[in-house]
């Protein structure tokens, strides 16, 4: 897998930028995004047509996620970002509140990336325990650097407020908040092994639409991220506007 795509043509201008460039090149065939993009949620309703059926065309139908595939419920007590559920297959334009957050930055391979990021939210949620403070939203992950070896990321967890005056604790644990403001939302339902696929169909609708985003892509677990194999995984991920 090439997990470079999850960058930003700024940032993997060599290994991603020529495969983005070229299927949209005179010389080749329009790619799927160009002459048939994702859907958004902000697009207007087509008008009715009193002469058709009511039921969507098949074209238009949306398929729900494959058993063993559906989210899992939220816990209440910790919320996501943005309250109503991201749908497979649409991009939403959202706005991201700025919350309080524990942070704490690290680094891995990608062969690591479930194991590190788990240990890293861990950590955290151990932390707050010790703080006597209690998570109040999903765990989240901004990644700040990535190459083909791997990456560096921010792994936060939103509280509800952040303590005025911190213990300093030895894994290097702070607080700040989360990313703010317009954002792109692509869901990815199904094992983190896969979500390469995802990253490709963003990358390729931000190109077709010749969107800017922010050099960096926040991914948000719905549910728990506990294995990479898990296809119950549930996961937003969000393209920063610039």
């Amino acid at each position: 897998m090439t997990r470079c795509r999850r960058l930003v043509p700024a940032l993997c201008a060599v290994a991603a930028g020529l495969a983005l460039i070229q299927p949209l090149t005179a010389q080749q065939p329009p790619s799927p995004a160009q002459t048939n993009p994702l859907p958004t949620t902000t697009a207007p309703n087509p008008p009715a047509d009193p002469d058709k059926s009511a039921a969507p065309a098949p074209q238009q139908a949306i398929v729900p996620p494959p058993a063993g595939q559906a989210a899992q419920p939220a816990d209440p007590t910790r919320p996501p970002l943005v309250a109503k559920p991201a749908e497979p297959g649409d991009v939403d334009e959202v706005t991201l509140p700025a919350k309080p957050a524990a942070i704490l930055t690290g680094k891995a391979t990608w062969e690591e990336a479930v194991q590190n990021l788990r240990k890293a939210f861990a950590q955290i949620e151990a932390d707050l325990a010790k703080m006597g403070l209690k998570p109040a939203g999903r765990p989240l992950a901004v990644f700040t650097k990535t190459e083909d070896s791997g990456f560096e990321f921010d792994a936060m967890i939103p509280v509800a407020a952040a303590p005025g005056s911190p213990p300093a604790m030895e894994d290097g644990l702070r607080f700040g908040t989360t990313p703010s403001g317009k954002a792109l939302r692509f869901a990815h339902r199904g094992s983190y092994e896969g979500i390469d696929g995802t990253y490709e169909t963003l990358t390729a609708y931000l190109d077709a639409k010749d969107i800017v985003v922010q050099d960096k892509f926040m991914e948000e677990y719905v549910t728990d991220l506990k294995d990479g194999a898990d296809d119950g995984l549930d996961v937003n991920i969000y393209a920063l506007l610039k």
